[in-house]
């Protein structure tokens, strides 16, 4: 029986490459070339180990998504449901715009545009957004048997609320809006998440713009 060649680079640090890639110019602009370059191997190599240039992509959302989890326990581990959506949007503020990582989030960036050949591409990024809401509503669930959220608060509509504001965000950190841009329409949205129905709203609220020095 004749082995095959074993994988002669990193696949972590490999992926890592090609997720930068994707985030920076999204799958349609993202090039074979592009991608071999910044992952260090050649396209035959490429292609051996996932297949495909969308295979490629799913390993490194699944690589994103592995991240993505650690923040997402953090956000859900915090008390109330007021502080998920507190730490949740502030903290979005600020990795989005960190100079460290490329603007915006991957799961937004990373179908804005494409064309022919890359239909499954838009649904495969609505899928794994599609599961950071159901991590929210699952929490926003137990907000409300736990009486944190009242018996007249929807989870679900909670959820899907701050699903568009992530992904709004996400949108114009890609455009180039600043760390205080993005806290600014945190607070706002945070405002209007205490409007909700049910949301119990706290007597003082601690959040502020933080501004860095010039």
């Amino acid at each position: 029986m004749v082995m095959g060649r074993p994988r002669e680079f990193d696949t972590e640090k490999a992926l890592d490459e090609a997720m930068e890639v994707f985030w920076r110019h999204g799958y349609e602009g993202a090039t074979i070339a592009e991608l071999t370059d910044a992952m260090k191997i050649n396209p035959p190599s490429l292609y051996a180990a996932f297949g495909s240039k969308e295979g490629l992509l799913k390993a490194a959302l699944d690589r994103y998504s592995e991240k993505r989890e650690e923040f997402m326990r953090e956000v859900l581990n915090m008390p109330t449901a007021r502080d998920v959506v507190e730490r949740m949007l502030l903290r979005i503020a600020d990795t989005q715009t960190d100079p460290d990582n490329p603007p915006g989030c991957l799961l937004v960036a990373g179908g804005l545009a494409c064309g022919a050949g890359a239909e499954n591409v838009p649904f495969e990024l609505a899928s794994r957004r599609a599961r950071t809401e159901t991590q929210l509503r699952e929490r926003f669930v137990r907000a409300k048997e736990e009486g944190d959220l009242a018996p007249d608060a929807d989870p679900a509509a909670l959820a899907r609320y701050l699903s568009a504001v992530i992904a709004g965000m996400g949108v114009l950190a890609s455009s180039g809006a600043s760390r205080d841009d993005l806290r600014q329409i945190a607070l706002v949205s945070l405002r209007a998440f205490d409007e909700q129905p049910g949301v119990k709203t706290p007597v003082k609220t601690t959040a502020r713009v933080e501004t860095r020095p010039s």
